[in-house]
Parts: structure tokens; sequence; C-alpha cells
């Protein structure tokens, strides 16, 4: 198989670092993109670009894309993984801390989905992997925001695929259950910040003790990143990859519970046998 010129954001910790390093193992051109890209270290070192991004930012869009096909002349993977996450109850969540999350995991990647298309659809070729979560279809207590922003993720990667299928381009959705990242660091402090004081501050320091607790046990069954990182690239290399890839630790068992439980039965049945568990 032929190199791809592959775009990972989010690339600094994680997923997105895990799935860089996977696919130029696997022989592909790399550019990771981060905010902080002085973590990119061992990007580099293995053979890496590392081009600092804020997802957010129009600006540092534009030139990532620009940077890439002048380079190449081409890019065939665009791997949307950076990823933002607000926990607190939404009677107690600021707005302006929601649509931080929407323009993180959903706007930003749209636009860059806008603007590497022109280059895949020239090319007749290509394959945009949007990294969601269990969330995008279910949802657990004090992550509203979050869970609704993979949510919306997943529904516009359903409609962008019927799009750009007729141009040869495949859009690829992956759905993380429980993974060991630095995703989860400010859970407790979030929970205690937004919701600790008030009507909902019992579930809340009930969660962010549990949240504690499972960052720092060493036992965790919690899935590595690189689980997540190998089917990213068995999606990437296939030449019909599927629609979505569940993985991970509690992914396929949460997602079956969810789609066999009545709602309330499903309700009842994460808050009392799970009241801190969040998703990657």
């Amino acid at each position: 198989m032929s190199a791809k010129v592959c775009l990972v954001t989010g690339a600094s910790s994680g997923i997105g670092q895990a799935t860089a390093l996977e696919l130029l193992r696997a022989g592909h051109v790399v550019y990771g993109a981060a905010r902080r890209a002085h973590l990119m270290g061992a990007l580099r070192e293995a053979g890496g670009r590392a081009l600092p991004m804020d997802v957010t930012e129009e600006e540092d869009r534009q030139r990532v894309v620009r940077t890439i096909v002048d380079a190449h002349g081409r890019i065939d993977v665009l791997v949307n993984n950076a990823g933002a996450v607000v926990h607190g109850a939404v009677e107690d969540t600021p707005l302006a801390m929601a649509r931080e999350v929407f323009e993180v995991n959903v706007f930003g990647p749209a636009r860059l989905t806008q603007l590497v298309l022109p280059h895949l659809r020239h090319q007749r070729s290509g394959t945009i992997v949007n990294v969601s979560s269990i969330g995008g279809e279910l949802a657990l207590p004090l992550g509203a925001w979050y869970y609704a922003s993979k949510h919306a993720q997943e529904a516009f990667s359903d409609t962008l695929r019927m799009e750009v299928a007729p141009f040869g381009i495949d859009v690829v959705v992956i759905q993380p259950g429980i993974i060991k990242t630095g995703f989860e660091a400010g859970s407790a402090r979030q929970l205690r910040e937004i919701s600790g004081q008030g009507p909902y501050h019992r579930m809340a320091e009930a969660m962010a003790q549990a949240a504690e607790a499972a960052m720092n046990d060493p036992g965790s069954p919690a899935s590595d990143p690189g689980v997540v990182a190998a089917t990213i690239v068995e999606a990437v290399e296939s030449d019909r990859p599927e629609t979505r890839y569940v993985v991970g630790w509690q992914a396929e068992a949460l997602l079956n519970l969810h789609r066999t439980l009545p709602d309330r039965d499903f309700d009842a049945a994460v808050t009392t046998h799970h009241p801190a568990r969040s998703t990657s």
C-alpha cells in the first residue's frame, strides 16, 4: 500500500498521539496538529511533522491544510480527534462553556472537513475519521454538553458520508469506550466547581470521588489509547472501511445495554452501577 498523507488533530496526547505514531509505524506521512505543539516531541522523533493549531481558529486551520497540500500536493486522511469536555449539571453549566465544547468537538472539525474536501474530491479518494465516543449514542449524568456534541458529530458524519460517497471518499466514526487518557483529568475539579455547591452537589461529589479513584487506580481495566489507534489505522488502510468502529473497555457492553433496555431502565442501571463512569 502506498503511503497516505495524514492529518491528525489533538496529536499531543492520548488517542491522537497514539494514532499519529501508529500511522507512522504503518509507513504513512503524518502531520500532527495540536495547541500544545511542544508536547509532540515523540512524533517529531518518530519522523512525523508537528504543527501548532487551535482547531477553533480559522487562520490556524487554513495554515495547516495549506502547509500539507503545498508540501505534498495532496491530503488523503483527516483524523478529527481533538476534543473538549465539560462536567456539570445542565442547570449549572454556563452556556459559554457549552459553546466552547461545541466549537472544539463539532464546528472546528466541520470546518477542517470543509477545507480538505476540495482536495479529496479532486483526488476522488480519501478518508475522514471522526473520533466520537460511545457517548455519541448514549448519555450519562453531568455531561450533557459533551454528549450532545458527540451526538451532533455522529449525525454530521452520517450526512457527510452520504454526500461524499460519490466522490470516492469514506467517512468513518470511531466510538471508543473507557480509555486511559488525560482527557478526564479535570473532571473532579469541574464537577465541584460547577455543581459542587447547588442542588446537584451529592451527585457531583460522588462522581468526583469516583473519577479521582479511577485516575489513581494503576489496575484500572480501561483500555490503552493504542487499541483505538490500531483501529483507526485499520480503517484508514481498508478499501471499504466500516462506517463505525466500537473499541475499548465496556464500549460494546454499554452500547448493547443502551440499545436493548427501555430508557428508564438504562437510566437506573447506569446511575446505580456506574455513578462516575465517563467515556473518552
